[in-house]
């Protein structure tokens, strides 16, 4: 794997273009009205495969979006490496707050990225990241320097709870049989330090209807006499969190993972300035849970937000009404421990007791799943430990996101084997947000270092 860098260089241009290319298909998931161009991203996923020199490739039809798998057999007795990703992105919107249309890719020099940077939806998450994988494979095999078997495994239903994912996997383990599961979906600390993320927290995410007179009413006629359904839920919800911005749900903290001092204090090694994150999003000081600091708060602790909310009237000019009902979402983000079903059903109980008799409350959960940790001591995080630290010339740190994939806890539970978290997007590229991005330094560099993981995981699996 001596050339890799050369090769990185000489095919960086086609590289990005091919990339741009996937990029442009716009696989939103969660709207139906994209379903023609999730499928199309699909078989351009599965294309991709095929002619970096995967053996087989095919779509695998599930319930939902279908899943593309590929294998590359070299060795039975060779460890096999699994790749996981996906395909489908985030909806765009909102749409206006793009500085350009969101699948149209164009390359931009950030403060962050002076060489330029991919903006577009799905440029970091997640089909930047998975493309690195196919790239680094084409390198593997155009040099003959396969170490392993590898096997593919890219999904297009991600971003909506992984759907069809849980019954694929039960029902296919020998096919998904593994030594080790390599994804890229999640981040770095920078472009100078790299880092691996060692756990994720889990999901519950629930939508809350609540419900006041049977249509909407006058507010002169009936205001003061009805319950009005927006300012109930709005003080339920406020209710959620106490003058700490401590849970306030009964049993909510019960199996949440208290970290040694020691833990903590490792973690706190990691770079991090706090005028830099009050500066980056634009905010005059941080908030959150009292007795933790902000890089605490957002991997190591559970969370409870609201992620939307409305009812009655919001068009232009007035209209006084008092609505029959009002909705919010809510995502609630747990540490390894917490059982999302029942930190669900914890939730449902407690929601349903503080609603007064004037209106009734209706929960309905939408998705979630289990947090995750991985041991720095097994062969996979070394091996990882190992290429990170050849081609950015420092060793990785690590660290807990704060963020899910709910399916890692189901491929170790499923499958038996651990997942190794190597991501190469930064916390500035706005996933999820308008204006997305994935530098062209973090995108060549993780083709770079990929084949490097392959190689070292195979030397000390011997």
């Amino acid at each position: 794997m001596d050339n890799i860098k050369q090769y990185v260089q000489e095919n960086k241009e086609r590289f990005i273009n091919e990339l741009i290319e996937l990029l442009k298909i716009p696989s939103v998931s969660a709207d139906s009205a994209y379903a023609h161009d999730v499928l199309a991203t699909a078989d351009a996923v599965k294309e991709s495969l095929k002619n970096a020199g995967c053996q087989h490739v095919e779509i695998c039809e599930t319930e939902g979006y279908p899943i593309v798998f590929g294998k590359h057999i070299i060795d039975e007795n060779l460890p096999t490496v699994l790749v996981y990703g996906h395909y489908d992105v985030q909806p765009p919107d909102p749409i206006e707050l793009w500085t350009s249309p969101p699948f149209e890719p164009v390359i931009k020099a950030t403060e962050i990225h002076p060489e330029g940077a991919i903006f577009a939806r799905g440029a970091c998450d997640d089909k930047g990241q998975m493309y690195m994988h196919v790239k680094a494979f084409e390198y593997m095999i155009k040099n003959n320097c396969l170490p392993c078997n590898v096997k593919f495994m890219i999904e297009g239903e991600e971003e909506v709870g992984s759907k069809s994912l849980g019954t694929f996997v039960e029902n296919n383990q020998e096919k998904l049989a593994n030594d080790v599961i390599l994804i890229s979906d999640t981040g770095m600390i920078s472009n100078q330090q790299p880092s691996i993320t060692t756990g994720l927290r889990g999901l519950s995410y629930v939508e809350v209807e609540v419900t006041g007179p049977n249509r909407d009413l006058h507010s002169g006629l009936y205001g003061g006499a009805v319950a009005n359904p927006i300012n109930i839920l709005s003080k339920m919800i406020a209710s959620l969190h106490d003058e700490n911005n401590h849970i306030t749900i009964p049993g909510f903290y019960d199996k949440v993972e208290e970290l040694s001092a020691a833990e903590r204090a490792e973690m706190a090694k990691a770079p991090f300035s706090i005028e830099n994150y009050k500066k980056a999003l634009d905010i005059n000081d941080v908030f959150g849970e009292t007795g933790y600091v902000t890089n605490e708060r957002n991997s190591i602790r559970p969370t409870l937000d609201v992620n939307g909310i409305w009812g009655g009237y919001t068009g232009e000019g007035a209209k006084t009404v008092i609505a029959s009902k009002a909705f919010a979402k809510i995502s609630m983000r747990l540490v390894p421990n917490q059982d999302w079903h029942e930190i669900t059903e914890l939730f449902t109980k407690h929601f349903e007791s503080i609603a007064p008799k004037a209106v009734t409350v209706t929960v309905t959960p939408h998705h979630g799943g289990q947090g995750y940790v991985t041991p720095i001591d097994s062969i996979g995080y070394q091996a990882a430990n190992k290429a990170y630290t050849e081609t950015f010339g420092v060793p990785a740190i690590p660290v807990r996101s704060g963020g899910s994939i709910p399916i890692v806890a189901l491929f170790e539970k499923e499958l038996k084997s651990k997942t190794i978290l190597m991501g190469f997007g930064l916390d500035s590229d706005a996933i999820h947000s308008p204006n997305e991005h994935f530098g062209v330094f973090n995108y060549l560099k993780g083709i770079e270092t990929i084949p490097l993981f392959y190689k070292y995981f195979v030397e000390m699996s011997k």
